[in-house]
C-alpha cells in the first residue's frame, strides 16, 4: 500500500466531514445499571431465564456443536433448523418458512431474488435500508412512494410493469407508525399486486399468541411474503421469509445471501424454538407493554418543547420543537444517559437531516416510575442552557 494513500485521505476527509456536521458514528458499550429505553428486547425474552434454560439443556441433551458447520445447503443444516421453520409456518399461518441469518439478509435475500427484469417494485420512502439494499440488487423497476400514502401509490401504480410488488413494513422502526395494512391489501387484491410486509418491529408482538399484525389483522392469505425478525421481540438473532411453499423453495434455489451464508448456529436454533414455544403466554407482557406505551407517549407530550406523534406505537421519536439538529438531540440524550436512562439519538443520514430525533422504545419490564423519571429528565434539559446552546 503506499505509504502516502489518497485513498486513505479521502476516507479521512469524508470522516471530518460527518465530524463537522456532528453525524460520525461511534460504537459504545453498554453501560450496566441503566434503564433501557433503547433496546428492541420488547419482552424481555434476551435474558428470559427460560430461554436461557432451554439452550442448557439442548447443549446438553444433544451435545450441539458451537458452530453450524456450514451453509443450509452444505453441512449447516438440521432436523432442529426444519423443525423450527415447520413450527413457524403453522405458527404464522402461512404454506412455508425459511430461516435466514438476519432481518437484513431476509430481505437482502427477498428483493435481489424474487422481482425480475421487466417488473416493478414499489416501496414506502420510509421502508428500512435492508429493503432499499435488497432492490438495488435486483433487476426489476423500483420507485417510493410516500410514507403511507396510498394516493401516491395508486399514481406510481401507472406506470408499473410485470408483476408488481408492494414493499412495506408493518411498524416502521423510526417513526413508530404503523402501515395501512387492510387499505394496502385491498389495494392488492384489486390490482393483482404482490403484498411485502417487513414485520421487524410487530413479531412476537400483535396477535393472540404475538403472530403479528398480519395475522392480527387476519391479512394472512392477502400477503404474498412476510419477513419475520427475531432480533427485537423474539430476544435473538435471525429471521424467516414466511409464505407460499414454492416461494421458499424458490429463495433456497436462488437466494444468494441464503445460498452463501453460514447457517444460523444450532444454539440459536434452541433458543428461537424457546421464544417461541413461551410466545402464546406473554399476552400480560404485551398488554402492559402497550398500556406502557401509550402512557410514555402521553407523559412526553406534556413536556414543554416535546412533541411525540401521536401515531407512533411501541418507538417513540421525540423530536424538540427548539433548538432541533443533532448536536441538541446528542446532548440531550447524553443528559438522560448520565441520569441512569439508556437513550440513544438517531441522527442523518439514518433519518432525514432536520428531523433528528431521540428514538425511545418501551419493553413490558419498563415501569411507570421509570417513565416518570424519564419524563423529568427532558423537562430539566429543557430549562438547561446549556444544552439549548448546543
Amino acid at each position: 500500500m503506499p505509504s502516502d494513500s489518497a485513498l486513505l485521505h479521502r476516507l479521512a476527509q469524508h470522516l471530518l466531514l460527518r465530524e463537522a456536521a456532528g453525524t460520525r458514528r461511534q460504537l459504545t458499550l453498554p453501560q450496566p445499571g441503566r434503564v433501557d429505553f433503547s433496546s428492541n428486547d420488547y419482552l424481555g425474552l434476551a435474558h428470559s431465564g427460560a430461554v436461557q434454560a432451554a439452550v442448557q439443556q439442548a447443549l446438553q441433551q444433544d451435545n450441539l456443536p458451537a458452530g453450524s458447520t456450514g451453509s443450509r445447503l452444505l453441512t449447516g443444516n438440521s432436523a432442529a433448523a426444519e423443525a423450527l421453520e415447520t413450527h413457524l409456518a403453522k405458527f404464522h399461518r402461512a404454506e412455508a418458512a425459511l430461516l435466514f441469518n438476519s432481518g437484513y439478509t431476509a430481505n437482502l435475500g427477498f428483493f435481489s431474488a424474487v422481482p425480475q427484469r421487466g417488473d416493478t417494485i414499489l416501496y414506502d420512502e420510509a421502508s428500512h435500508a435492508s429493503v432499499k439494499d435488497g432492490i438495488r440488487g435486483s433487476f426489476a423497476t423500483a420507485w417510493s412512494f410516500r410514507h403511507n400514502d396510498l394516493a401516491d401509490l395508486r399514481r406510481k401504480l401507472a406506470r408499473a410493469t410485470g408483476s408488481v410488488f408492494v414493499a412495506v413494513e408493518a411498524l416502521y422502526s423510526m417513526d413508530g407508525d404503523v402501515a395501512p395494512l387492510p387499505e394496502l391489501a385491498a389495494l392488492c387484491r384489486e390490482q393483482g399486486l404482490y403484498l411485502v410486509v417487513d414485520e421487524a418491529h410487530t413479531n412476537g408482538l400483535y396477535g393472540a399468541h404475538g403472530e403479528g399484525l398480519v395475522a392480527a389483522l387476519g391479512l394472512e392469505d392477502a400477503v404474498f411474503a412476510r419477513i419475520l425478525t427475531f432480533g427485537k421481540a423474539l430476544g435473538s438473532q435471525g429471521a424467516a421469509v414466511a409464505g407460499p411453499a414454492v416461494l421458499r423453495d424458490y429463495l433456497l434455489s436462488f437466494s444468494r445471501p441464503f445460498i452463501y451464508t453460514t447457517a444460523l448456529p444450532p444454539l440459536t436454533v434452541a433458543a428461537l424454538t424457546a421464544a417461541y414455544a413461551l410466545l402464546p403466554a406473554l399476552q400480560p407482557a404485551r398488554q402492559q407493554l402497550f398500556a406502557l406505551s401509550d402512557s410514555l407517549k402521553d407523559r412526553l407530550n406534556a413536556v414543554p418543547g416535546l412533541r411525540v406523534p401521536s401515531a407512533s406505537h411501541v418507538i417513540h421519536p421525540v423530536f424538540f420543537t427548539a433548538s432541533p439538529g443533532p448536536a441538541h438531540v446528542r446532548a440531550v440524550a447524553a443528559a438522560a444517559q448520565q441520569a441512569g436512562f439508556d437513550v440513544r439519538a438517531i441522527v442523518a443520514p439514518t433519518v432525514p437531516a432536520g428531523t433528528e430525533r431521540l428514538r425511545l422504545i418501551v419493553h413490558s419490564y419498563n415501569t411507570e416510575a421509570e417513565i416518570a423519571g424519564l419524563a423529568g429528565v427532558f423537562e430539566r434539559a429543557g430549562t438547561d442552557t446549556t444544552l439549548s446552546d448546543q
